[in-house]
């Protein structure tokens, strides 16, 4: 668990793990924005787009909408919006993955989730506060099954999963990410797993948590509550 906090806390970037020196995590940062991306780009609008890759830096695991950032930050268009989010994504900063539809089109217009390539730097140089813990936890699932070359989407119906995972064209495995599960949000995360467990015709289904564990059914379905850090391990 330790280790684990430190992970969360410090990311995976070597020569931060190493020194423990969270300013080097800015470093990074800004070159990326600026050696890679505006001077590589010839951005001229650099408030915009800098402003932009700070709102992802600070809504890591929510939906957002090319449209709706247009109105927010005052970008010029949406196709900027657009222009800006693939520049950033050509530099692996952040990854945004779509909602699930069997529809081509309506996964491409569908509001997208945004995930950083470090839980360090979102960790560290992000707008937070208490409420957003959970959103990093979900933010190392994600990297985690990004680096099993798993293809990731989000579930959103009546309730939402936070992943679900495409093998061929069937959804093979439905996970929740929540930091705990306790009187007040265990119904939503449950519901909206098993949401899409009955959608795509799943036996069972996972929920990672910072350290609870067990196992119970819910309409039929088997659910697996494991913390993180042992997930990570498999």
């Amino acid at each position: 668990m330790r280790h684990f906090k430190q992970f969360k806390e410090l990311g995976g970037f070597p020569e931060v793990v190493e020194s423990a020196d969270k300013s080097e995590l800015d470093q990074i940062y800004q070159d990326i924005l600026i050696k890679d991306l505006l001077i590589r780009f010839k951005i001229r609008e650099t408030k915009s787009f800098r402003e932009l890759a700070f709102f992802y830096l600070s809504n890591i695991g929510t939906k957002v909408s090319f449209n709706n950032l247009k109105k927010i930050l005052k970008i010029a268009s949406v196709s900027s919006v657009k222009n800006y989010t693939e520049y950033l994504e050509s530099s692996y900063l952040y990854f945004l993955i779509s909602k699930f539809d069997y529809s081509l089109k309506k996964q491409i217009v569908n509001d997208k989730k945004v995930y950083c390539i470090d839980t360090g730097i979102a960790y560290n140089l992000s707008f937070r506060c208490s409420s957003n813990s959970g959103r990093y936890l979900e933010n190392i699932v994600f990297l985690e099954l990004k680096r099993r070359s798993k293809d990731i989407f989000y579930f959103s119906e009546k309730g939402e999963c936070d992943f679900v995972i495409r093998k061929g064209r069937k959804i093979v495995e439905a996970i929740q990410v929540t930091e705990h599960l306790d009187e007040y949000n265990k119904e939503r995360e449950v519901d909206g797993l098993v949401e899409a467990l009955e959608k795509f015709n799943l036996k069972s289904g996972l929920i990672l948590t910072n350290d609870e564990e067990g196992q119970f059914q819910k309409n039929g379905k088997k659910i697996k509550v494991m913390p993180v850090w042992k997930w990570l391990l498999l």
